[in-house]
């Protein structure tokens, strides 16, 4: 049974940054299960944050009684969407469908595939792979107007610099699909992100014009930090959802690190908890921003919901050993390596290992050798979590954790790890 006001609950989490005829999109989601699509790009070996807002959008459309097919771009991702940067590096066809398949894996734990709404995965490469170019221009290319096709805003912040025919052409690829799941799979709804409202409205448009039916579409807000700058784990860098690429460490400190005026935006958009607790945390947030209430509840729960529960208690487990209230043998030795070269590891030749003051120095926790001596007789100074008590101490490989590691810490917050390689 549908949920007739999903819209309104999208709309209050700040999920809808565009949308077509909202009133008839309302009425459309009150009347029956819609089937929707949401696509996602190959482009990389994993998706990311801005990934996670379309599948968190998937779910609840789904949890409202709505069927989504999961569309993997196994053609569009030969392709690449164009972007403000520059054109992008095509990738081999061999690249591309084992990036299909990491995402199609990572994609298929955010929906169920069981019950009335069961979500269907679909590839474009499989209706596209054959297609002639005489039929594509003939069937497809004749819809699509070329002042109309400038006019898109990268397209224009492009032409100074320059865009292939291959990227200026890629809006036809992705409208393609919405006329194919409309045909094949009677699919009248899509969304993406707001950065692809150009491509989404191309699809609906093409629909309209090719059988004369009318579909919906609607698009997400980009997700930026207060300064209106993209979040990343690190500048220019990815907020990987595969635990390989960003360890479950890290993306738990992530989120634990957000700033205070972004915590209520992120846990509309990313969790799954209702408007009275959410509301509760940022409140808690606004009168005691010292406890970090929000942020620790929105660290757990996308962390669950990206990695699992163990993972978050892994997460956790290790902050804390590593700040020096719990035991660092409980952690597991990736999570333990992942949180200390989060932390700026540093390595050393394994076999002698040196003295605790060389290693502190090493470490980059003190200066100079007689700034670390000085840190050992002010009792400051602690080996896996144990005071230093004497400035000649030698560890052994007795004391790597882990079978490769040293935690060393300086007074009660600056640790440091050092690794025996």
């Amino acid at each position: 049974m549908t949920t007739p006001n999903v819209l309104d609950e999208l709309e209050w989490r700040g999920l809808i940054a565009h949308s077509t005829d909202r009133d008839a999109l309302r009425a459309a989601l009150g009347e029956g299960s819609v089937k929707f699509y949401v696509g996602f790009d190959p482009t990389a070996p994993s998706l990311h944050m801005g990934n996670l807002v379309q599948l968190v959008t998937a779910r609840r459309l789904q949890e409202a009684g709505h069927t989504p097919y999961i569309l993997v771009g196994g053609a569009t991702g030969m392709i690449g969407d164009p972007r403000d940067s520059g054109e992008r590096t095509l990738n081999s066809l061999d690249t591309v469908k084992e990036w299909t398949e990491r995402v199609r894996e990572q994609v298929s734990r955010f929906v169920s595939f069981e019950g009335d709404n069961a979500a269907s995965t679909v590839n474009n490469y499989d209706w596209t792979a054959s297609l002639s170019t005489i039929d594509f221009l003939r069937d497809i290319g004749k819809h699509f107007p070329v002042n109309r096709m400038l006019a898109r805003d990268t397209v224009k912040r492009r032409l100074e610099s320059g865009i292939s025919y291959t990227e200026f052409s890629y809006v036809l690829l992705q409208s393609m699909d919405y006329l194919n799941l409309f045909r094949e799979h009677g699919v009248s709804l899509q969304f993406g992100g707001s950065d692809q409202w150009g491509n989404i409205t191309g699809g609906a448009e093409l629909v309209r014009r090719v059988t004369g039916e009318s579909v919906y579409a609607f698009a997400t807000p980009l997700i930026t930090k207060s300064d209106g700058t993209k979040y990343g784990k690190t500048e220019g860098g990815a907020l990987w959802l595969d635990g390989s690429m960003m360890s479950p460490y890290a993306f738990h400190q992530f989120w634990l690190n957000v700033e205070d005026e972004k915590v209520g935006e992120l846990l509309r958009i990313f969790t799954f908890l209702p408007r009275e607790e959410i509301e509760d945390l940022e409140e808690q947030t606004a009168e005691k921003p010292f406890l970090r209430a929000g942020q620790k509840r929105l660290a757990d729960e996308v962390t669950a919901l990206v990695h699992g529960e163990h993972e978050v208690e892994q997460a956790k487990a290790a902050a804390a050993a590593l700040f020096g209230g719990g035991d660092l043998g409980s952690i597991k030795p990736d999570t333990l390596s992942a949180a200390l070269r989060e932390a700026g590891g540093t390595t050393v030749p394994a076999g002698e290992l040196p003295g605790i003051l060389d290693l502190l120095v090493t470490a980059g926790l003190v200066k100079s050798r007689s700034d670390a001596r000085r840190t050992v007789a002010e009792g400051g100074a602690y080996l896996n979590n144990v005071r230093v008590e004497d400035p000649e101490l030698r560890p052994t490989e007795a004391d790597l954790v882990g079978g490769s590691w040293l935690v060393l810490r300086r007074g009660k917050k600056n640790f440091a790890g050092v690794e025996a390689v």
